[in-house]
Parts: C-alpha cells; structure tokens; sequence
C-alpha cells in the first residue's frame, strides 16, 4: 500500500497513481474545474481533507495521465461513529471525479479499491456514502456496497419574491442582499457552530459531533438559529438547507416551521429542504405535515465494525455537501 507521496502504476500503465497529500491538494481543484466547468472556492479542498482531528488525513488517490494532468480522484473523509457510548473510526465516501476524457476506463473501481485498501490499513472499519444516480449502480455493482435505507426527503414551497436568485445576477446586488440578510437573521442567530446529533438522542448509531468535528465542519458555511427553544442547524444559499434540529418536538413543530417559512419569506428564498433517515423522531414529525420523498440511498463497506449497520442513522447534515 503506498504512503503518502508514493507513486504507483495504474491499469495497463496509462496513469500514474498518487496518494493524496497536502502538496497535491491544489490538483482537486483543477480537477474539479475540469469536470463541473468551474473552480472551487479557494480553500475548499484544503479544509476539507484536513482531517487530523481524527488521527489521520489526506485519505484518498488521484490518478494523472502522461502529461502530469490530473484526470480522477476518490477520497473518503475520516471520522467517528457512536454507538452506545463508543466511538468507532469511520469514514464517509466523498468526492469521486473523472476528467471527461478519461472516463470508462475503470479508474471510478480502481481508485475506489486503493482507498478502501488504504482505510483498512489505517484502522478505518467502516465507509459510508450516498452516492448520486451517476455512481450508485456502480458502487453496488461492482464494489460491494450495502444498502441499509433510504434517506426520505421533505420539500416546503415558500410563496415570496425570489430576492436571493435575484441577488446572483450582479455583484452589487450579491453585497446588498448580504446585509440585508444579516439584518434579518441576525436576532435569530445563536453562537455555535452545530446540534447535538438528534439520531443519537433516541439511541441510534451516529456521526459524533465534538467539538473538534463541528470545527472542521465550517470548511462549508452554515448557521444555527433558535426558534421557540429548538435550534435549527442550517445552510442557507439558494435555500434554507435543514442539516438537522434539536430540542423540537410534538409542542414546538409547528412554530418551529411557522418561523423558518416567515425567515424564508423575508429573505426571499422559495424553498425549505431537510432529508433525514426514516424511523427517526425528525422524521415522523416531518412526515405527519409534508410529504416524504426518496432521498440519498444510504451505503456503506463494512471492514470489521461492530456496530449493526441498521442502527446507524443520518441527517442532511451528516453528508459532506452540507
């Protein structure tokens, strides 16, 4: 298994394949460029995959062709699981990139294996993901993965003037709306940087929020607002993204929600989302007002856990995109 740095040959000696490191961290960028048709912001990638919280970082590879052109990625991001009190290292499927003139050339299965060959070698017992329409198939079909559920997804419509798309058309207008949606949320605003993990309070298995794991968590911005004593965890861009709430319950729901539509309505923004793991309090609180529709399947490699996979469960919050 290669160390960090260290340079391997790849299928039928196309590609040169490099663990991922902090010298070659700018290279996700390009990458990512390559394949979405725009650059990342700036320090994504580097506070993203730094990971030493957790003992270990940098867990993935990057394939390049001849040229020393990167043309794929797969990496995983370490972390804990709880369960019963017991923390478990793990780690959660990330970003799977091919240059679009490289793909079907099984660079997706073979980065993939190097990294969970890697996981192993590094004490990781147990990768999670949830992967998109374009790669569920092939984690399944030809890498093993396990289903265990799927996540449910909720959509509340919000009738308002779309002040927040309408602010993406300048950059004064991006400054103005700015203000003006700090001016709006600022009394609602509490200084944290996350929830406690609201699967884990009803004794499920789940990801565990330190307080050094909601300080790796600001690589993506989010909020926490307080509302009728619950506090809502949030992402707010083109929507209010609901990554998980707490201390909500039968007596509070409705105000609760009754608050984020009226912070939606003021600040422009057409639409509430919040995808969360079925058999969870959220859930059927959610379930009993909107409609549930399928989300995120939910995967995972097992390389020696002791936790029973059904027990562990997610929010929006838990997924690297939030």
């Amino acid at each position: 298994m290669p160390i960090s740095g260290e340079t391997i040959n790849s299928t039928a000696d196309q590609y040169k394949v490099t663990r991922l490191h902090k010298d070659n961290l700018g290279d996700l960028a390009l990458l990512h460029t390559a394949v979405y048709g725009r650059l990342p912001v700036a320090d994504h990638f580097p506070k993203k995959y730094n990971t030493a919280y957790t003992g270990l970082e940098y867990v993935g590879f990057i394939a390049y062709n001849a040229d020393k052109i990167p043309v794929a990625f797969y990496g995983v991001i370490p972390c804990f699981i709880e369960y019963n009190g017991q923390p478990l290292l793990a780690a959660q499927s990330a970003d799977t990139m091919t240059h679009p003139q490289h793909r079907f050339k099984g660079m997706f299965v073979e980065l993939s294996n190097k990294t969970f060959d890697l996981c192993r070698e590094l004490g990781i017992r147990l990768v999670f993901g949830f992967p998109n329409e374009n790669s569920y198939h092939g984690a399944v079909n030809k890498l093993g993965w396990k289903m265990t559920e799927a996540m449910a997804y909720f959509v509340i419509n919000i009738q308002t003037i779309p002040l927040s798309f309408l602010s993406t058309k300048a950059g004064w207008l991006r400054r103005l709306y700015k203000s003006y949606s700090l001016f709006i949320l600022k009394r609602k605003l509490l200084p944290e940087k996350g929830v406690a993990n609201s699967a884990m309070t009803e004794g499920f298995a789940g990801i565990c929020r330190s307080k050094e794991f909601l300080f790796y968590k600001t690589y993506s911005d989010s909020l926490v607002m307080g509302f009728a004593g619950a506090k809502v965890w949030a992402s707010i861009k083109q929507g209010i993204w609901i990554g998980d709430m707490e201390n909500v319950s039968d007596k509070n729901f409705n105000t609760v929600i009754t608050s984020l539509k009226r912070t939606a309505r003021w600040l422009g923004i057409k639409q509430i989302q919040f995808h969360c793991s079925p058999g969870t309090e959220l859930y059927r609180l959610f379930a009993a007002h909107f409609t549930a529709a399928i989300s995120y399947p939910v995967l995972f490699q097992d390389f020696g856990s002791s936790i029973p996979l059904g027990k562990i469960k997610f929010t929006f919050s838990d997924i690297d995109i939030f």
